[in-house]
């Protein structure tokens, strides 16, 4: 059976901060560059990261 695709978690709103991550889907330059040959667990792991950095930012959480 055929492995269904990671979604990538772009949102087309690519800007990227001082530390090269993107203000848009929170992955910094390198999980950007690299999502197209990265493996299912790796974009797995990306996904968690970049959770955990939108968290980090407060990001649509209201006060």
């Amino acid at each position: 059976m055929e492995e269904k695709e990671i979604a990538s978690p772009c949102v087309r709103n690519c800007c990227l901060d001082q530390q090269d991550m993107c203000v848009g889907c929170f992955r910094v330059l390198d999980e950007i560059v690299g999502w197209g040959a990265a493996s299912k667990e790796r974009k797995e792991q990306i996904l968690l990261c970049c959770a955990a950095r939108r968290r980090s930012a407060n990001v649509g959480q209201v006060s």
